[in-house]
């Protein structure tokens, strides 16, 4: 349904795929999704499949509608001279999940994009003729965009690709990676940095990491103690970590350290990149206080932003520029992130407003409620959400994976939420823990909250899935609620 909507809201003519991808030991059957999609002329857009060979396996193939790849590539010249377009002309369309079911189709233009995307890799990754850079992320996420293919190959860098995640027959698979082709610079995400915690830290230690020269996370808020286990586990305290903060309708990094010119702090994205202005703000639009939380927004345009919603002016109208109102006359774009800058400037992202929570009055970034679970040394990951409580408002429900030694019991419940109330105080004590083997992820490595929000509530999951990574773990909450 989600690849059906997609391709009808972008009038698509040819969907280009493969027999199958490999993820996790397993084969995905791409070829035989998109069939579904297409069925019963769902896509009447649609004149053209491709396919790509690569898994092997038998596949049924359309007369007169599907291709073979290689078949295609005969006898077709080699001599492919670059098409002229106009520095407004549309790139490409991607579609993020929306909070509602229907996903925006974010669009992004030639120029602005190709040129954000090619400074900010060149600058914030210190890129050098010698470096093999490798980025984790997916390639149909933003990040696979911007910083596995347009930025790095306009610089002319080596950028490694990586086919699916990592695996369960290997897990050491990343380090391995690392070792054998010698990677100088490593962009990842804070919830694959947690997971690599929970596997082991004999997995990196066993391997030569020795060529890492930067480390980088996007994706999330990373909390503090991932931050140093990655600092010293996987940089041997010798790499500079780039946290970067920014959007799929953003194009590119906007706040974020550059290596060696910006002191860093376990947490913070710290600074806006050279050119962008941006701001914590309230609902007037006014700047807040030193270390008080705010909404972030950018002041000023920038060349990677998003142009529109594809095919929805009204809802990129509504959704990016109406929550906070024009000050002197100058419009304010609004990321849905709250955050705060401390006395030195740097922004702390607190995460999606929609991912505070309003316990007796109080609010609380599910974010510092996560990061107090997880510098227990038993959590290896926690994903907060709040439950509706006829006298507090909320409560708070906190779904938590545990390291490899420690097993769920009532006693450690009873320890963590005492943990909590240490770390922050009594209001953020959790009324609820649920412990889980996984947690239900985006491909690109985001926990997905709402989801966990309609658990928690007993409600229906609703809204867009088609982002999950792994449907059985959503299957297997289910079972345990």
């Amino acid at each position: 349904e989600a690849l059906r909507d997609r391709l009808n809201d972008a009038e698509a003519k040819i969907v280009i795929t493969a027999d199958g991808g490999w993820r996790k030991d397993a084969i995905v059957p791409l070829k035989v999704e998109v069939d579904k999609a297409l069925a019963d002329h769902a896509v009447p857009s649609i004149t053209d499949v491709l396919v790509v060979k690569r898994t092997c396996q038998e596949t049924q193939m359309e007369p007169g509608r599907d291709h073979w790849w290689h078949d295609l590539q005969k006898g077709v010249s080699a001599d492919c001279p670059a098409e002229p377009m106009d520095s407004e002309d549309m790139l490409f369309v991607l579609y993020t999940s929306g909070s509602t079911g229907k996903p925006k189709g974010v669009v992004h233009t030639t120029a602005g994009y190709n040129l954000y995307s090619h400074i900010t890799t060149k600058w914030i990754f210190d890129l050098q003729d010698t470096d093999v850079y490798w980025c984790t992320a997916d390639v149909g996420w933003i990040t696979g965009h911007s910083y596995i293919v347009y930025g790095p190959l306009s610089n002319g860098a080596t950028t490694l690709m990586y086919e699916g995640a990592p695996r369960a027959s290997n897990l050491g698979c990343f380090w391995d990676v690392i070792e054998k082709y010698g990677v100088n610079i490593f962009y990842t995400a804070p919830t694959a940095i947690r997971a690599f915690i929970k596997m082991g830290e004999h997995h990196p230690k066993t391997r030569n990491l020795s060529s890492l020269r930067l480390l980088g996370t996007v994706g999330e808020p990373i909390n503090p103690e991932a931050w140093m286990w990655y600092h010293k586990i996987i940089g041997g305290e010798c790499c500079p970590i780039v946290d970067t903060w920014w959007q799929t309708e953003t194009g590119g990094i906007m706040i974020t350290p550059l290596p060696g010119a910006i002191p860093t702090k376990p947490g913070s994205a710290t600074l806006p990149f050279p050119g962008i202005l941006a701001d914590v703000v309230d609902l007037e639009g006014n700047t807040v206080p030193n270390n008080e939380g705010g909404y972030l927004a950018v002041r000023y345009p920038w060349p990677g932003m998003m142009r529109t919603v594809y095919n929805d002016p009204e809802r990129f109208r509504r959704t990016y520029w109406e929550h906070i109102p024009p000050k002197d006359g100058n419009y304010i774009y609004f990321a849905g992130d709250g955050a705060r800058q401390d006395e030195d400037g740097y922004f702390w992202v607190m995460g999606r407003v929609d991912d505070v929570l309003n316990v007796s009055g109080h609010r609380l970034g599910t974010m510092e409620v996560e990061s107090a679970l997880v510098s227990h040394p038993a959590v290896a990951e926690a994903a907060v959400v709040g439950k509706p409580d006829e006298i507090k408002g909320e409560e708070v429900v906190a779904f938590i994976t545990l390291e490899g030694t420690y097993q769920a019991s009532e006693e450690l419940s009873k320890t963590l939420k005492q943990h909590v109330v240490k770390e922050i105080g009594a209001i953020a004590r959790p009324g609820e823990i649920r412990f889980t083997d996984a947690l239900p992820k985006t491909r690109s490595g985001k926990i997905m909250r709402r989801l966990l929000r309609n658990l928690a509530s007993g409600q229906e999951v609703s809204g867009d899935t088609s982002t999950l990574e792994d449907r059985s773990v959503l299957d297997k909450l289910r079972e345990g609620a």
